[in-house]
């Protein structure tokens, strides 16, 4: 271990905080040991706080103070919190606190790398903000059975940190899809696989009912509505499994049946003008989902690859039918790979499902189909081999059940006390004093914890390599290049005047 002393334990110890006192300007986050009662620990700094035993709040008069840093320079103290962490060995929390006055030194830069080396299924995120030779890699099979949420303000680098860990997994020969609700992956180029980009497209034949008919926005409340165009709907499938009609009549089958009942002289008035209703919204829905809906299609999870990013592209699609496809698309992920786990017939692979903007598929204040399914994922989706990434860059509109089904966190720069507050409420062991770190985190610096890391630790992100879409626009370009092309088309046009003989 290093023999750099940094100061010494204080006051009452407790076996998993203590606070020191030391001369030497140390880091929040900067990892310690503490050797004691035969063994050596880890611990972490969580806060730090510089004062003057004679520069005090009752002093009010400038000119006393400046008399006294004269007299006595800047004799400062630094006093702080130690979080332990554990023995260097097992990083089990000893079950005795050091004593006051125990070294605090400076960890050792080889027990540190020891400890972020993961041996098998490792994916290299960063290097510590603190001892920047420190490589940290976090365990896949952890990160993805465990569930990962990835939460900051905009601009603080979720998209980066999101193409690094998509990146990392591609090299392993993962699976992962991705719900670009930007349209910001699309265009994307990785090192280690290949995008994969799939239309927003449903075949409504492979739908459920209650999602064909959610699509045809038929409130659950409407119950007549739902039974004419469940009788209908079934006609349809009927026709469709008899080889009676393609599968492009399917619609029109549909529509066919309800027109028959709202000609019928002899149908029962009372229920005509549900019947109507539902043949307004159904037509309402082609012309509204027309771009989404393709009998020709097969089902979006027929199409997903092995060693790719698996791209849904929904930036052309509204919030209502990016939700319909969202949960259609989780909930056959999850019966696929159960139907593939005991029948071998389904979903072959396991696969890592990243939900972009997932405040506004999974929100905290109203129900959504993608939140119930993101929901059952996050309970039942390790024992199956899926996996689930929450990113968001309002944590505070995240459903909070969801959120708290990610045992693991990558938190960039966090501003916004409320978001604060949401975080700190869904993980464990995010503490006080690591929470007041978030708005002091610069571009690509993250807070990283949960089971996928032994530790909790501030990482500073890679620097995605590839090529990436996205990020901010270039405003003053963007103004320059329209006024350019503007008085260009007037050149031309007074080259064209003067062509044909006019006088400018």
């Amino acid at each position: 271990m290093t023999d750099k002393v940094i100061g010494r334990c204080i006051g009452e110890t407790s076996p998993t905080m203590v606070s020191f006192i030391s001369k030497k300007m140390p880091r929040v986050g900067e990892y310690v040991s503490l050797e004691y009662d035969g063994k050596i620990v880890l611990g972490m700094i969580e806060s730090l706080i510089r004062g003057s035993v004679s520069i005090t709040n009752e002093i009010y008069d400038p000119k006393t103070i400046e008399k006294i840093r004269q007299i006595e320079g800047d004799d400062h103290y630094i006093k702080g919190s130690i979080k332990i962490l554990g023995d260097i060995e097992l990083l089990k929390i000893p079950r005795t606190p050091p004593p006051p006055g125990t070294e605090v030194k400076i960890a050792d830069s080889n027990v540190l790398k020891k400890i972020f080396k993961v041996e098998y299924a490792p994916l290299k995120l960063g290097n510590l903000i603190t001892q920047e030779d420190v490589e940290v890699e976090v365990d896949i099979n952890k990160m993805v059975t465990r569930h990962l949420a990835v939460l900051a303000m905009t601009g603080a680098g979720k998209s980066n940190t999101v193409a690094v860990l998509v990146d990392g997994l591609l090299k392993m020969n993962g699976s992962v899809l991705i719900f670009d609700m930007h349209s910001e992956y699309v265009n994307i180029k990785f090192n280690n696989g290949n995008i994969n980009t799939l239309k927003p497209v449903l075949n409504p034949f492979y739908l459920e009912f209650y999602e064909f008919k959610r699509l045809a926005r038929i409130p659950d409340n409407a119950y007549v509505q739902e039974r004419y165009l469940r009788k209908a709907y079934k006609l349809a499938e009927k026709a469709m499994r008899e080889s009676l009609v393609t599968h492009n009549d399917f619609l029109q089958v549909i529509e066919d049946q309800l027109n028959k009942w709202i000609n019928d002289e002899n149908f029962d008035n009372k229920d005509k003008k549900s019947v109507t209703d539902v043949a307004n919204k159904l037509e309402y829905m082609k012309d509204r989902y027309g771009n989404i809906l393709d009998m020709n299609a097969s089902d979006i999870i027929d199409n997903l690859k092995l060693k790719s990013a698996n791209v849904i592209d929904l930036g052309s699609v509204d919030e209502y039918a990016s939700d319909v496809i969202v949960s259609h698309v989780m909930r056959k992920v999850l019966k696929k790979r159960k139907d593939y786990l005991r029948n071998e017939e389904g979903l072959k692979f396991p696969i890592f499902s990243i939900i972009e903007e997932a405040h506004i598929l999974a929100p905290n204040n109203r129900p959504t189909e993608s939140k119930r399914w993101i929901s059952r994922i996050a309970r039942e989706g390790r024992k199956f081999g899926v996996g689930l990434c929450l990113v968001s860059q309002s944590p505070k509109s995240l459903d909070s059940d969801s959120l708290s089904q990610a045992n693991n966190m990558i938190i960039l720069r966090l501003v916004e006390p409320t978001d604060q507050r949401h975080v700190q409420m869904a993980s464990e062991s995010l503490s006080d004093d690591l929470i007041t770190q978030l708005p002091s985190l610069n571009i690509g610096e993250a807070i990283v914890l949960g089971l996928m890391t032994k530790i909790p630790t501030l990482v500073k992100i890679d620097e995605f390599k590839g090529k990436m879409a996205g990020g901010d626009l270039d405003i003053i370009g963007e103004w320059d290049i329209k006024i350019k092309n503007e008085e260009k088309r007037l050149d031309d046009l007074n080259q064209e005047y003067k062509d044909l003989g006019g006088d400018y």
